[in-house]
């Protein structure tokens, strides 16, 4: 119970930070989002690496096998889509689609851990997923577009989570190879843009400087939380958990972005929050019946 109270709140802290991205991704609104990525990616291994020396003291190949590497090249990249697609998103007024598949992922995690982890779905999860598909169609059909951004971000942070439960590998150690595999890229695109006059950094700007280097702060610091608490906690409640941040970045969205909220949005949010409502009161009733 200590480990899975320890993993409870890394997995809270995880996502409400999370929840709040939009607030910094905004302030970096005037730099374009590849760059934004590459500077994320570049400054996020950095910190990987220092924070891993620091507080390690041993080699990663104690850590992570041969047999591992491809996998995490994979991950690697998930991640690095879902960063991406992510800061487009928010810098493109699109905060209430990303937030719509942050409230989908849950159901998507519960989904890939029936199939893949063998992890059994009761009958009311499965209702719960109905009501998801329900308002993701009718968003599609009404609205006239496949909600696309949504289920990109929904899909590859879902089968990301996925992977990373089933390598079960130190989550610091996994973490800091995915951000050296996608580094050598995002510096060969800074230092293009700077040779061609196109960065941001070519402009003297203190704060975009702090910003951009502080990317890799603020981009590592939930993913080692959401590591450590995937090796602690189930990925169904991991998925419960998750609701802090969408529900984080639909606020922004309507009360500091003022986004519009169509009868479409409206439809599809109340299908997916009723199916996460019963969700949540069926894994609330497992929880009660493993502590009794």
């Amino acid at each position: 119970m200590s480990e899975y109270r320890k993993g409870l709140l890394q997995g809270f802290l995880c996502y409400l930070i999370w929840g709040l991205f939009p607030l910094y991704w905004k302030m970096l609104q005037s730099v374009d989002s590849f760059e934004i990525l590459a500077h994320r990616m570049l400054w996020s291994c950095v910190f990987m690496v220092l924070f891993f020396c620091v507080y390690k003291g041993v080699r990663l190949r104690h850590h992570i096998k041969r047999h591992n590497l491809p996998l995490l090249v994979l991950t690697g990249t998930l991640m690095t889509f879902n960063w991406g697609l992510y800061i487009w998103a928010i810098n493109h007024h699109y905060i209430l689609e990303s937030s719509l598949g942050y409230y989908i992922n849950p159901l998507l995690n519960v989904l890939l851990g029936t199939i893949f982890l063998r992890e059994r779905l009761t009958r009311w999860q499965i209702v719960a997923l109905i009501f998801a598909a329900a308002g993701v169609l009718y968003f599609t059909v009404d609205y006239g577009r496949f909600p696309i951004i949504s289920i990109s971000l929904a899909t590859s942070f879902a089968i990301y989570g996925l992977l990373k439960k089933k390598m079960g590998l130190n989550a610091t150690a996994a973490l800091t190879v995915e951000t050296i595999w996608m580094m050598p890229i995002a510096l060969i695109y800074i230092v293009w843009l700077c040779l061609h006059g196109q960065s941001a950094l070519c402009h003297f700007n203190l704060w975009i400087y702090i910003l951009l280097l502080g990317a890799g702060v603020v981009t590592a610091v939930p993913l080692l939380l959401f590591g450590k608490s995937a090796e602690r906690i189930p990925l169904s409640t991991l998925g419960f958990l998750q609701y802090v941040s969408p529900t984080g970045q639909f606020l922004l969205g309507i009360l500091v972005y003022h986004e519009a909220f169509t009868t479409s949005h409206i439809v599809c949010f109340v299908c997916i929050w009723i199916g996460l409502i019963i969700y949540s009161i069926d894994l609330v009733n497992q929880l009660r019946t493993k502590i009794r």
